[in-house]
């Protein structure tokens, strides 16, 4: 099963992938069992919003808590982004300018470029 966590400016995949990270307002969570459909559901992401600092490594605990295994994003920084792979989630960068949905199939094909034959 992959888990894969989209920065996202609403709860649909039909919504924008949020270029920010650790403050994006919310993450739609996609749950793909092989290569049925994918299970959608949504992360607010409020609480780390608010913190003065520290959004992204807020962010990326309580993304490793939901089980996910990669975030797509317009950009993490590095503090994020060494929490994220201190949990051993994947991170895929500059999926912003984008709708969620456009993200997941963009990764969806990456990976099955990248899988071995």
């Amino acid at each position: 099963m992959s888990v894969v966590a989209i920065s996202s400016e609403g709860p649909t995949l039909s919504d924008a992938v949020d270029p920010r990270f650790g403050r994006a307002g919310g993450f739609v969570i996609a749950r793909y069992s092989g290569d049925e459909d994918a299970e959608i559901s949504y992360l607010d992401n409020g609480e780390a919003q608010m913190l003065p600092q520290g959004a992204g490594i807020k962010t990326a605990e309580n993304l490793s808590e939901a089980g996910v295994d990669t975030v797509l994003s317009g950009y993490v920084g590095p503090k994020a982004e060494e929490a994220l792979l201190a949990a051993e989630i994947r991170v895929v960068q500059n999926m912003d300018g984008t709708s969620v949905g456009e993200a997941l199939k963009k990764w969806r094909q990456m990976e099955r470029d990248s899988s071995p034959a």
